[in-house]
């Protein structure tokens, strides 16, 4: 396995490979965990050679974050690579020439407001900003014919394959299923954070998303299935910085789950950890339920 910090040797290193073999690309911000090998192993399905990139990316977090405390864990990154059968590993000291960069990227505007303003971005204003830099710079870096992300974070992958498609960069997106721990919390580098206890309280996020999907597959309005997971909240609790449910694709609101690609999303703090997680819901056609004659269909348009 090959450990790389700089730009140009990488360049030289990938040159060797273009051409006859593809490459994937799995960008990370260090401190692995079994979620990022997975990652890993599913880069392996679509190409030959694997690229982890490790770069803790300053622009993507905001003024009163987490940046400093961010866990730096470059040795266990690097077993966790070589574990996985990572071909090269990069790991530059900064991946903008010359410091800050003076040219940047803005996720938004009127045809793609969700994608970067709602959800996560309404709470970290210019995250996705500088999520869409990092990830636009390794592009054009490596130039990966593949490029793997989590479904935890499913905004970012949302956000992501927008952009690709609008810099129309040559890369196939995939995304990977979330990892959950047995116990169903969503792997994250920031569950350290946690006390025992309060990674106790944590599992009420995925037990919301699950209650939420149960109740799904015979209540079609969404407002009524949020508050059902508000409640749960509640009595545990805790306030959700956010809990909705949306489009999939690309990211909009929905009143009505019925016969749309949806999914639940929910953001929580809870002691020094912000936890986010996601899990698609569906409901079943109210015209393919056996007793139709006593359904009420949902009136919400959608």
């Amino acid at each position: 396995m090959n450990i790389v910090a700089d730009t140009g040797e990488l360049r030289r290193k990938i040159a060797a490979f273009r051409g006859k073999d593809r490459i994937a690309l799995v960008a990370t911000m260090g401190c692995l965990h079994a979620g990022h090998a997975a990652l890993m192993r599913r880069a392996k399905d679509f190409a030959d050679i694997v690229l982890v990139s490790i770069y803790v990316n300053p622009l993507q977090f905001g003024p009163n974050e987490d940046f400093d405390a961010y866990p730096r864990t470059f040795e266990q990154d690097c077993a966790v690579c070589e574990r996985e059968g990572v071909d090269i590993v990069f790991h530059p000291h900064n991946l903008y020439p010359g410091g800050e960069p003076q040219v940047a990227l803005t996720v938004g505007g009127s045809q793609a407001n969700d994608l970067a303003n709602s959800l996560c971005g309404a709470q970290r204003p210019g995250h996705f900003d500088g999520v869409a830099m990092a990830v636009a710079v390794l592009f054009n870096i490596v130039q990966p014919d593949v490029a793997v992300f989590g479904e935890k974070d499913w905004q970012q992958l949302a956000m992501i394959r927008r952009m690709s498609s609008d810099l129309q960069f040559p890369v196939e997106i995939i995304g990977v299923e979330t990892v959950r721990e047995a116990d169903g919390l969503a792997m994250s580098s920031r569950n350290r954070y946690l006390s025992d206890a309060e990674r106790q309280q944590a599992l009420i996020l995925s037990q919301v998303l699950k209650a939420m999907q149960k109740a799904a597959k015979e209540e079609s309005d969404a407002q009524t299935l949020v508050a059902l997971g508000r409640n749960m909240l509640a009595e545990a609790g805790l306030q959700p910085q956010y809990l909705e449910i949306r489009d999939a694709d690309d990211l909009t609101p929905l009143s009505c789950i019925e016969n749309r690609t949806a999914r639940a999303f929910i953001a929580c703090r809870i002691g020094p950890a912000r936890l986010i997680d996601n899990m698609a819901i569906a409901n079943t056609p109210i015209s393919s339920k056996t007793n139709t004659m006593t359904e009420t269909p949902c009136t919400s348009l959608c």
